[in-house]
């Protein structure tokens, strides 16, 4: 209210008072946040605080204060979480969490860099010859190597580039009906494969193949043998599949879709392939994703033959389909620098795990909660090493904590199971322990 002479009185409407978005921005703590979100993320904090005034849910002094509050904490919306699901390559939470050497190299790389530079020369470079030469040195069995943007690519990349021009007709693909997987989000094989122009040529059943059927199908129009690891389903009982040193021998490329971006053979999957072991075996070409159990950025790896990756890296197509520099640097910092989270967690001590759960769990009953430590079983994940358990632990905490913990800062994700949330260890590593209590203890207070 405003008095005026004579003793009239006359009601001031609060929304006048509020500050106008220039003086809100020339706030110090504002103006630092521009330079560091941008103007246009900024202007957005400071509309929503207006609008609270307006509402009268705020007083007007009180804008900036609540327009400082709105902001994001970085200029990107995706958000860091701790990933407690025991799924360790969680595909919905970004697969593969990079190693601290590889997040450098990606910093080191944003700027101007030497992807495609010889510096010593000055001229013109082969385009991210550090990160291929790392890959070949992992496979020494590869006579050549390249990388794409992801696995699916470097498929589309095979079916377009190895194609017999000189053979009249669509080329044609070979492959198991027991192996045109569908991988997830209605992503089918048949259909990526399909959209080159290639024919699939199907044999086998869903649970039978045998190498008679492989041959029977294959002819002059026959591009390649493609060989698909199911990587994210089991079939049991009366089966049969054809290995590729059988493939090998029927005298066409055999291509090998390992999948999940095992180099070299692990102890804890025997029956996962990896590179190595099918290059040996007479693979011709095997494709994999980078951002798997490899541990790094999604990339489509290929590795084989001279002559074939020649072709691929020569087609058109392979231009359309090329990493970029931060791809490049994050590849080649995962296969020369310390273990990467992801083989980490695949060779973490169970015991370990459960002295950590039992740490946690005591910190967390000292301030009331109804925290328990329970065995677990976690997994690969991202399509690879389907039912492999992996014994782990868990802090078992009341369902309720879901939402406050998958709200809170930073998020945490955890997996519901018989009415109890689970934080399941085997994904979180050591030094996030004492984020993870204090992530749980403030969703509690909440």
């Amino acid at each position: 209210m405003v008095f005026h002479p004579g003793g009239n009185v006359r009601d001031v409407d609060s929304r006048r008072l509020v500050p106008r978005t220039g003086v809100l921005l020339a706030d110090p703590r504002l103006a630092q946040a521009e330079r560091r979100l941008g103007r246009a993320l900024v202007k957005a904090a400071v509309a929503r605080a207006q609008q609270r005034a307006r509402n009268g849910q705020i007083a007007p002094a009180e804008v900036a204060d609540a327009a400082v509050a709105e902001l994001p904490a970085r200029a990107a919306g995706l958000t860091p979480v701790i990933n407690a699901t025991g799924v360790l390559v969680h595909t919905n939470l970004g697969r593969a969490p990079l190693s601290a050497a590889a997040v450098e190299a990606i910093a080191a790389a944003a700027g101007h860099c030497d992807v495609e530079f010889d510096l010593a020369a000055g001229v013109r470079a082969r385009r991210g010859a550090g990160a291929l030469d790392a890959l070949a040195r992992a496979v020494p069995a590869a006579e050549a190597v390249a990388v794409v943007n992801n696995n699916a690519a470097a498929l589309v990349l095979a079916a377009t580039a190895l194609a017999r021009p000189e053979v009249p007709g669509s080329p044609e693909i070979v492959v198991s009906r027991g192996e045109l997987i569908e991988i997830g989000d209605r992503f089918r094989l048949p259909d990526l494969l399909a959209c080159t122009g290639a024919t699939l040529r199907e044999v086998g059943t869903t649970n039978r193949t045998t190498a008679a059927d492989y041959a029977q199908a294959t002819g002059p129009r026959t591009a390649f043998i493609l060989k698909v690891h199911p990587s994210n389903f089991r079939i049991e009982g009366f089966t049969a599949a054809v290995g590729v040193p059988a493939l090998a021998e029927l005298g066409f490329p055999v291509v090998f879709d390992i999948g999940s971006g095992l180099l070299a053979p692990h102890p804890l999957l025997p029956d996962e392939p990896s590179a190595a072991t099918a290059l040996r075996d007479g693979a011709a070409l095997v494709t994999a994703s980078g951002d798997k159990l490899l541990g790094g950025p999604q990339a489509g790896l290929l590795f084989g033959r001279a002559d074939l990756i020649r072709r691929l890296r020569r087609h058109p197509l392979a231009r359309a389909l090329r990493v970029d520099k931060l791809t490049l640097a994050a590849l080649e910092a995962t296969l020369t620098g310390p273990v990467p989270p992801v083989a980490a967690a695949l060779a973490a001590d169970p015991a370990a795990l459960l002295d950590r759960a039992e740490r946690a769990v005591v910190r967390l009953a000292a301030a009331g909660l109804d925290a328990r430590v329970v065995p677990s079983s976690a997994a690969v994940g991202g399509g690879g090493a389907p039912g492999v358990e992996l014994p782990s632990a868990a802090i078992s905490l009341p369902e309720a904590l879901a939402m406050p913990l998958r709200r809170g800062t930073p998020p945490v994700v955890g997996r519901l199971e018989a009415g109890r949330l689970l934080l399941d260890l085997r994904a979180v590593p050591p030094e996030a322990d004492k984020l993870l209590v204090a992530a749980v203890l403030a969703a509690a207070s909440r």
